[in-house]
């Protein structure tokens, strides 16, 4: 019996776990919105919450923050732009919406969104060294071609 046992598993050990979570808060934070399923959705739904409700704070619950979603990207995003739209909401910054069952398995689907509008991040990729060389490119050197000998055939 599971009487008083917090959480999900998910049929997942707790490193996984955890990795999964992070993975969908850092979805859901970068772009929107994310679809999964219900179960799912439900699990992280409170975490995100807490995630917000600390970032209200500011610059003063950034480690906290860092250490429950990992990506610097991500915790920007939720102190700049996401805490400030909910600054005067007390709670209830997300919207689950029930899509129906998954084909494939059947599972049920949900939508997990922001209640007011939080557009996606663009994704950047890391610049890269883009330099231009300065120098004069090298000359390659020239093939010297061996000269072939000719076999004298006698007829």
């Amino acid at each position: 019996m599971r009487k008083r046992i917090f959480g999900r598993r998910f049929r997942r050990d707790t490193n996984e776990r955890k990795a999964l979570f992070k993975s969908l808060m850092n979805s859901l934070i970068l772009h929107g919105k994310i679809k999964t399923t219900e179960a799912k959705a439900k699990a992280i739904k409170g975490e995100v919450e807490k995630i917000v409700t600390r970032a209200k704070a500011g610059e003063a619950a950034r480690r906290i923050i860092t250490a429950k979603l990992g990506d610097t990207r991500a915790v920007e995003k939720v102190i700049g732009e996401i805490a400030p739209k909910f600054a005067e909401r007390p709670g209830g910054y997300t919207r689950l919406l029930k899509l129906g069952s998954r084909v494939k398995d059947g599972a049920s689907v949900a939508l997990l969104t922001w209640v007011e509008e939080v557009l996606p991040t663009p994704l950047k990729e890391p610049k890269r060294n883009t330099k231009k060389k300065t120098t004069k490119p090298q000359e390659k050197p020239k093939k010297t071609q061996a000269k072939k000998e000719k076999k004298s055939v006698k007829k």
